[in-house]
Order: C-alpha cells, then sequence, then structure tokens
C-alpha cells in the first residue's frame, strides 16, 4: 500500500542518516541509540468493514503511525500491547487510544464530542478517529494551518460528504425512515465488504482482503478531499459573486447566472443564502454547458434533494426543440426534462426567457 511504502521509505532513511551522524561525531565509543520500535495499530481480525479500514488508514497519515504495524486480532493480551487500538476492545477511550464503538454505553456522535458540530449519527471506529484526528490530518496533507477556514471547511465537508455515510452503514443506521424503495448496492461500504472471503472459498484468510480494503477506502478518500480542496471549495467564491449580481440578471434578484457550467454550486448556494440572509430565495440558475449552450435548472428544494422549488412548467416537460419553441413561445429551445428539474436553450437570452417564464406561470402545481 501506498502509506506505509512511504513510511517505511521515511524511516529507514532517516535512522540510518541520524545514526551515522551521530556515531562519527562523538566518538566510537558511544553507542548508537536503538531505533524506536514501530507503533502498533490494533483491530479486530475475521470479518473486516469499510469503518475499521479507514480508520487504519487515517492514522497512518499521521507522522507518529506512518510506519505503524496493523495487527488483526481478538486476543486482548495482544491489544493491549498496541499504541492505539480501533472497533474493537470494547472501549472508548481517548487518553489511552481507544476508538471502539460497540460497547453498550457508547452513544457518542460527532455533535455530542464537538458541541459546535451539528451532526448527531452515532459514530463508528472511522468517526472516532476523524472527528480526535481529522482537522491533523487535513492539515498535514494540505500544508494549511489545522485551524484554518480551508481545514475547517473541508473537515465539515469530508464527515457529511464521506466519512458520515460509513458511520450510519457501520451502525445500522437507515437513511431515511421506512422501506427503501430500492437498494443501495454499490456504496463504498458494500464494496470493501465484497473484498471478504465468499463464504464458499477454501481459503478464508482476511489479511490480504483486509489490505485491499484499506487501499480502496485510502485512494477515494483522498481522491474526495482533492476534489473538494481543488473544485468544490473554489466553487464557492463563483456562486457568492452570482448571487451579488443576480440582479443585473433579472430584476426579481431570484435567477443566478453562473460564468462556468459543471461548478458544484447547490450546497455553496444553501449556505450562502443562510449567511447573507436573502430576503426571497433563489429560484433558477443559468449555466452555459459544454457544447456553448445554454441551462436553466431549478434549485432544489435541499442541496440532495430531487424536489425542485420551482420547476419549469409542466406543459413543457419531456418537449424538445421545435415542439417545445412553439409551444414556449421562445427560440431555440432544446428541451425539458420530464420532472421539469432543468431544461436547455441554444441562447443565453433564451435559456433567460425560459427562467423569466417560469417565474411569471409560477411552475405549474408543483410549485413548494
Amino acid at each position: 500500500m501506498a502509506a506505509a511504502g512511504t513510511g517505511t521509505g521515511t524511516g529507514a532513511g532517516t535512522g540510518a542518516g541520524t545514526g551515522a551522524g551521530t556515531g562519527a561525531g562523538t566518538g566510537a565509543g558511544h553507542k548508537r541509540p536503538h531505533p524506536e520500535p514501530a507503533a502498533r495499530i490494533g483491530t479486530h481480525d475475521g470479518t473486516f468493514h469499510c469503518d475499521e479500514a479507514l480508520a487504519c488508514f487515517l492514522l497512518r497519515l499521521l507522522p507518529r503511525y506512518r510506519d505503524a504495524e496493523i495487527v488483526r486480532t481478538r486476543d486482548p493480551q495482544r491489544l493491549a500491547g498496541c499504541d492505539v487500538v480501533v472497533d474493537v476492545g470494547g472501549e472508548y477511550d481517548p487518553g489511552r487510544h481507544r476508538y471502539d464503538h460497540h460497547q453498550r454505553s457508547f452513544t457518542e456522535s460527532m455533535r455530542s464530542l464537538r458541541p459546535d458540530k451539528p451532526w448527531s449519527t452515532k459514530l463508528s471506529s472511522a468517526g472516532l478517529v476523524y472527528c480526535h484526528f481529522g482537522s491533523q490530518i487535513l492539515a498535514g496533507l494540505l500544508g494549511q494551518p489545522e485551524d484554518g477556514p480551508v481545514v475547517t471547511a473541508l473537515y465539515d465537508k469530508l464527515y457529511e460528504n464521506f466519512v458520515e455515510e460509513i458511520d450510519a452503514m457501520d451502525n445500522g443506521i437507515a437513511p431515511a425512515a421506512g422501506e427503501p424503495r430500492y437498494a443501495l448496492s454499490t456504496t463504498l461500504s458494500a464494496r470493501v465488504g465484497h473484498l471478504n472471503p465468499r463464504w464458499n472459498e477454501p481459503d478464508q484468510d482476511t489479511e490480504a482482503g483486509f489490505r485491499r480494503a484499506m487501499e480502496l477506502v485510502g485512494s477515494e478518500f483522498l481522491e474526495r478531499l482533492d476534489f473538494y480542496h481543488r473544485a468544490w471549495l473554489p466553487a464557492r467564491a463563483l456562486v457568492e459573486e452570482a448571487i451579488k449580481n443576480r440582479f443585473q440578471v433579472d430584476g426579481s434578484g431570484q435567477v443566478l447566472e453562473l460564468s462556468q457550467g459543471g461548478c458544484p454550486w447547490k450546497e455553496h448556494l444553501f449556505q450562502l443564502e443562510r449567511e447573507l440572509a436573502l430576503p426571497r430565495p433563489l429560484q433558477l440558475v443559468l449555466f452555459p454547458d459544454r457544447s456553448g449552450q445554454w441551462r436553466v435548472q431549478s434549485v432544489p428544494t435541499a442541496p440532495h434533494s430531487f424536489q425542485s422549488r420551482l420547476p419549469l412548467p409542466e406543459a413543457w416537460r419531456g418537449l424538445r426543440d421545435e415542439a417545445l419553441s412553439e409551444l414556449a413561445a421562445i427560440p431555440g429551445c432544446v428541451f425539458v426534462h420530464a420532472s421539469g428539474f432543468i431544461g436547455g436553450n441554444r441562447t443565453r437570452e433564451g435559456a433567460l426567457e425560459m427562467a423569466r417564464r417560469t417565474l411569471e406561470l409560477g411552475g405549474g402545481t408543483e410549485r413548494t
């Protein structure tokens, strides 16, 4: 694994260089200092899950655990010799670096441990490690101050959009009440589960699969961090500028125009609406697509919702090209989605007119 390989190489190089230099400078009579033994991270053996795979990966991103040996066991004596233990042992004691969540007495969430955070999902071993070490890990990866705005924003974003799901799934917490409408079978937790040996395979050894699980969750964590750092976070300034200029687009102040398509705008829009205390909610967003045409999209009722605040008119939905242009009396129409959440026009002016007409018509009977 990349993290382990990097750590081993660094440790060997540093130890050799320091030892040789010390011996030459102080004389042959002095003994070289013994290298400190590698740290040990303990977790359970047998069937593995996404939470302890991520917990172990995250710990190895810290300097003191970079070269750590992963000890997979349920033997209390072997676990007692570990520097940090995750997902096994029946203890949550951060002072002793014990991070299990299976004991009956454990009810901690991000909000209970950090009252400035809003999330109340019960933590798994991944969430516990992230809660206690996440800011330090991100600061080291990004070269940013641990208490700076970049680390603070990305800490929250990664918990809400990466770690919390793993916490919930490991603790058996459904994403919504009631019977699910369809199966979620390709989540990160599910894909980690498939790395375990199949029940009828002769070889039931889980060590190689656990290493693959750490690589999988680690690569996805780092990829998500890179996206949020390099793409999601810079988009905030673009959305904020568009909000400031919204009255230049339309006198209602409810139509936003983004200068670039593909910008991740939804969460920034909701956060900026709250921060700026906008008197009227934003309803529609214009932006160019990659082909040079324009889109008009309804603002959802929540960042991850499929429901729209103001969907495009019902009569337009599912129509395309000339039929749509004729019905709407707007030149250049390309399409309107069957649900009304988005439509397209060949020109900015056409897309803006679609937005204005939507405001006038009120979006049919589905306005919320």
